[in-house]
């Protein structure tokens, strides 16, 4: 069983260690951070914890590395020589793969996306791998983002848009549950019963779709009659910005993930 380290066990990173043992990982789990009193309840649980990057690295087979995109050349200058041969997933968004292989030619490098799902181990992960990375490689790396929810290789080119889109979700659905909620407490509904209503109907359309693999509009017909409730809020709805606010939310945080990548290697550029 493979070794595997995570660098920087912050919210993401300590939500990758908390999913591995949910799951029963037995392969030996080492984590950093900067401070690692935050990383005690880890230590109680059987992680190594270490602030030691070089020494995580060395000991273990597959890298996770969750650091900041501006952080990510620093730290893989001081592990390089740790990961050479090595399996690395990145966490860090923006981030191209062919920075990473700049840095670290001989190094495996994967680009991962998840989101914070990864809490509760439903996490989407959209990935993609450089060209060192074989198929039994990859194996492994797919074996592992499940243990985080469900994942699926992309192409490169998509991932800024994953990023936008269910990388950010999460902060887009909280506003939706919100919203849903404030609409239960206008009608009367006390606020534990409309948060809880409203999350758990946002999660169980979400099941039914994958589930069923019906298309959104289907789902929406099923529960709209002649003349019925449905319909009023439906028509409401259709008269609103929803749908364009959408679209204009992930089209707007693609362009940030393309700009933030224009300059990290715009600094990384000035700095060689």
């Amino acid at each position: 069983m493979d070794n595997i380290a995570v660098i920087g066990a912050g919210v993401i990173g300590g939500a990758i260690v908390k999913s591995l043992l949910k799951y029963g990982y037995r392969g030996k789990i080492i984590a950093t951070r900067r401070k690692i009193d935050k990383l005690r309840e880890f230590g109680k649980l059987g992680v190594l914890i270490t602030t030691d990057n070089k020494y995580a690295a060395r000991n273990s087979d597959i890298i996770f590395l969750c650091v900041k995109p501006n952080d990510v050349s620093k730290v893989l200058k001081e592990i390089s020589k740790e990961i050479e041969g090595k399996i690395v997933i990145s966490t860090a968004a923006t981030v191209p793969l062919n920075f990473y292989k700049k840095i670290v030619s001989k190094a495996k490098f994967v680009r991962a996306m998840p989101n914070i799902a990864v809490l509760v181990q439903e996490s989407f992960t959209a990935y993609c791998c450089d060209s060192d990375v074989t198929l039994k490689d990859e194996k492994k790396v797919e074996e592992i983002l499940n243990m985080l929810g469900v994942s699926q290789k992309v192409e490169e080119k998509y991932m800024d848009a994953i990023t936008a889109l269910s990388g950010s979700g999460p902060g887009y659905i909280s506003i939706i549950i919100e919203a849903l909620m404030y609409a239960g407490l206008r009608v009367g509904l006390p606020r534990n019963l409309s948060l809880y209503s409203s999350a758990q109907t946002v999660q169980g359309t979400g099941k039914l779709i994958l589930e069923t693999r019906e298309h959104p509009a289907k789902i929406k017909d099923m529960v709209t009659t002649p003349s019925g409730t449905t319909i009023e809020a439906i028509y409401e709805l259709e008269g609103s910005q929803i749908r364009q606010a959408l679209m204009k939310a992930v089209t707007e945080a693609t362009k940030k993930c393309r700009m933030i990548a224009e300059e990290i290697a715009a600094d990384a550029h000035s700095k060689s």
